[in-house]
């Protein structure tokens, strides 16, 4: 007669989360390589995803329309980092932040920094709908574009709430994007397709 004897459940693995501050030394050590694109998300290392030429083009478009229209006003950075915690560092693509650029010379930007992130999307959809936009409402960025390259259209996010937006409107062929961080600016859909 074999007796079974019940276990308690298993408890999962802890994951360790990284801070800044360790990513950051990690690069310095050769652990991560220059090379490497990763973002730091939530304490995770995620490696991003290799830039298409429609991505590339389409973040250029979008940098250039952007600085034309802000550069009195504010500062147009092409995926860098944004600083959101001791634990969250993500590069979004465009990062439309407070002038004059000195600010960041020894810190990123912070959220308090931020007018607009802008996330072009084709391979990375859901996670940029699914885990940096919740990111950047519990951030508190005040907006937040995603840039569908698949559909060709823009899904704008406004009025951040905990971890997602009140507000999202999404933008297609022939529409102006109003860019409520400044009066009387708007960019045109078709000028970035």
């Amino acid at each position: 007669m074999v007796t079974i004897t019940r276990l308690d459940p298993p408890t999962l693995p802890t994951k360790y989360r990284l801070t800044v501050e360790q990513y950051y030394k990690m690069a310095e050590v050769g652990i991560l390589k220059v090379e490497q694109r990763t973002e730091l998300i939530e304490g995770e290392i995620i490696e991003m995803s290799a830039i298409g030429t429609k991505h590339a083009i389409c973040v250029s478009n979008l940098s250039e329309l952007l600085t034309l229209k802000t550069i009195q006003i504010a500062h147009v950075r092409q995926q860098n980092p944004v600083h959101l915690s001791d634990r969250s560092e993500p590069q979004p693509d465009i990062a439309l932040v407070k002038r004059p650029s000195s600010l960041y010379v020894d810190c990123h930007p912070k959220a308090a920094d931020i007018f607009l992130l802008i996330e072009v999307s084709d391979s990375t959809l859901k996670y940029d709908r699914e885990v940096k936009t919740p990111l950047y409402a519990k951030s508190g960025i005040p907006e937040v574009w995603i840039v569908n390259i698949e559909e060709q259209i823009f899904e704008v996010y406004k009025l951040p709430n905990q971890d997602s937006y009140e507000q999202v409107q999404t933008y297609g062929k022939g529409e102006l994007i109003p860019m409520n961080m400044f009066a009387d600016m708007a960019i045109a859909v078709d000028d970035v397709f």
